[in-house]
Formats: structure tokens, C-alpha cells, sequence
């Protein structure tokens, strides 16, 4: 991998391989300063986190967008459910679709966590320049955006906002 000092743009593959870090390295911070304190599982915290923002998902969805194996998801449904966090949404397009959302006490707790969140972000993106964060948060906008096209043209049925 290039150092981030060099003058030539990276190609594709430095960045999705920079991409990949990223998704790996933060797995860490998030279990000890979200996660755990709020004694809840990753894929639980990642769950909760979708519906916050895109509304009510079935399973399927949420196993297409966060690139999930299906059990992984379930188990984290059936815990958040157990909690009484999520509850069933009706999909007025299709009666089959099963999709939950999160309920009052989810919402409470979804606020505990965006707590969480924002100390982590604070300590992990909180010295960089405003340039940089300006910088990132339009690079990842437009990663996001293609990611999103990239998941809908390749998995059918598939709903979400991006």
C-alpha cells in the first residue's frame, strides 16, 4: 500500500483495500466504547444503527446492505426483539414482507448508542482539520451512493434508502 504521503492518486483497488482497513480497524474501538458498555453485540449495535436511519427493514434487507451472513442477523432480530427494542412494520406493497423497526424503548436505547458514538468519533476523527472531515465525509457520501447502486443492481428486491 502507497503512503498516504505520496503525490499520485491511488488507484481503486489501494482504496478499497484502504476501505476494507478501515471497516476492520473500527470493529475494535466500537466493541469496547459502544458495544460493551451498552452490553449489546456489534451486529445488535450495527442492526439498531440501520433502522435508525433507513426505517423499517425486513431481515433480508438488513443481510443485503450490511454484507451480513443471514444466522448473524437473526440472532441479532431475536435479540433486539427479547429486549423489546424492535417491533413488526406493516409493508403496504407486499403483506409477505416481514419488516421490524424500532420500537419506543429502541429509540431510547438508539439514543444511548448515538451517545456512545459521538464520544467515540470524537476521540477516533476529532483531530482532523475541518478539510478533512469535509473531505471524508464527500468521499464516503460518494462511496456510499455507488455501493448502494452496486447492491441494488445486484441484489433483486433489496429496500433501502442509501
Amino acid at each position: 500500500m502507497k503512503s498516504s504521503q505520496d503525490t499520485a492518486s491511488p488507484d481503486p483497488v489501494d482504496l478499497l483495500i484502504r476501505l476494507l482497513k478501515l471497516a476492520s480497524f473500527v470493529n475494535s474501538p466500537m466493541k469496547d466504547a459502544v458495544s460493551d458498555p451498552l452490553e449489546i453485540g456489534q451486529v445488535e449495535a450495527k442492526v439498531m444503527i440501520a433502522l435508525s436511519g433507513e426505517g423499517a427493514l425486513a431481515g433480508h434487507d438488513l443481510v443485503e446492505i450490511m454484507g451480513m451472513p443471514a444466522m448473524n442477523v437473526s440472532r441479532a432480530l431475536a435479540s433486539l426483539r427479547g429486549r423489546g427494542w424492535i417491533e413488526e412494520a406493516r409493508d403496504p406493497e407486499n403483506r409477505r414482507r416481514k419488516p421490524v423497526q424500532l420500537s419506543a424503548a429502541g429509540w431510547a436505547a438508539e439514543r444511548q448508542l448515538d451517545e456512545r458514538i459521538a464520544a467515540l468519533a470524537q476521540d477516533l476523527l476529532g483531530g482532523l482539520s475541518a478539510k478533512q472531515r469535509r473531505d471524508f465525509a464527500n468521499a464516503s457520501d460518494a462511496i456510499i451512493v455507488r455501493m448502494t447502486r452496486w447492491i441494488v443492481s445486484h441484489h433483486a428486491g433489496v429496500k433501502f434508502h442509501g
